[in-house]
């Protein structure tokens, strides 16, 4: 059964169809910045042309959204960096158009999925996937299927409390690990350490390079995320973890390294996971939404 997913992301909506587990379509348009409907009208548009140029029948259609989601009704109450995405009939407005199931999915238990099945992760019994990057989300899946919780917000691994009194996180909480690990909590620390604005890439190049200020920003930021990895290991106990995003893809094999130490010497005398890098890269999103649209 040929799939189509969607990613939607704050700059860009990714497309695909999967068929037997590989990608026999892909396409991206650019999100549009004037609103819901605006945004709604380029996602119909891009579907219906991926359908009618898929070399598959397409059964089905899964979307990973960002944000948090009213399952049941398929409608997205929030989604962060699109403007004016709240209360989103998602799942209607696309059946409607496209008059076939829709299943909406959060886009980091998406990606989760997609890592679980044909990833890093692939032949476990359970999995979490953790994204480092602008920001830092998670997704669980255990026999295959995404666990959402009683509320839908399981796996929101960036919102770990790792710091008491810390900085303040974006959902208003402080002291989050997304507020002192991600990609841009490290750009914030790097732009103060060196009193000029500085993104995640050159701080990382700064710290291969062997400097101080920026090795105790990464470093930092390592432990963090070791410690909160640890946490998970002991609340949730998944067989595989695996890190994604762009921060692990920018920190490479060095930074993977220093997260492991800290989430070893966080779990000493405890079994836990193996740490993998992500597979999939991008196409995580649209391969996971893919295979949610399974079961829509």
């Amino acid at each position: 059964m040929a799939t189509l997913g969607i990613d939607l992301g704050g700059t860009k909506i990714a497309l695909g169809v999967l068929e037997a587990d590989r990608l026999v379509y892909e396409a991206r348009v650019a999100t549009p910045t004037e609103g819901a409907e605006a945004v709604l009208q380029v996602m119909i548009a891009a579907a219906t042309e991926a359908i009618a140029e898929s070399p598959a029948p397409v059964r089905a259609v899964g979307v990973g959204s960002p944000g948090p989601i009213d399952f049941e009704r398929g409608v997205v109450l929030f989604a962060p960096n699109i403007a004016g995405f709240r209360e989103v009939e998602l799942a209607g407005r696309l059946r409607e158009a496209l008059e076939l199931p829709v299943r909406i999915e959060n886009d980091a238990n998406a990606a989760a999925l997609a890592e679980h099945r044909l990833g890093a992760a692939r032949g476990a019994r359970s999995s979490l996937f953790v994204t480092v990057s602008t920001g830092i989300g998670g997704g669980l899946v255990a026999d295959g299927r995404v666990w959402r919780g009683a509320f839908g917000q399981a796996g929101e691994f960036g919102h770990l409390t790792v710091l008491p009194g810390g900085p303040v996180c974006g959902c208003g909480q402080q002291g989050c690990l997304e507020a002192v690990a991600s990609g841009r909590a490290m750009a914030r620390d790097a732009s103060y350490a060196y009193a000029e604005p500085m993104g995640a890439p050159e701080l990382f190049d700064r710290w291969r390079a062997g400097e101080a200020k920026a090795a105790r920003i990464v470093e930092a930021a390592a432990v963090y995320l070791g410690q909160a990895l640890a946490d998970a290991q002991k609340l949730w106990d998944p067989e595989v973890i695996v890190l994604g995003g762009g921060v692990a893809v920018g920190g490479g094999k060095a930074w993977l390294e220093r997260v492991e130490l800290a989430f070893a010497a966080h779990t000493e005398g405890w079994r836990r996971a193996p740490l993998r890098p992500a597979e999939l890269g991008e196409r995580a999103g649209v391969i996971g939404a893919a295979l949610a649209a399974q079961e829509a």
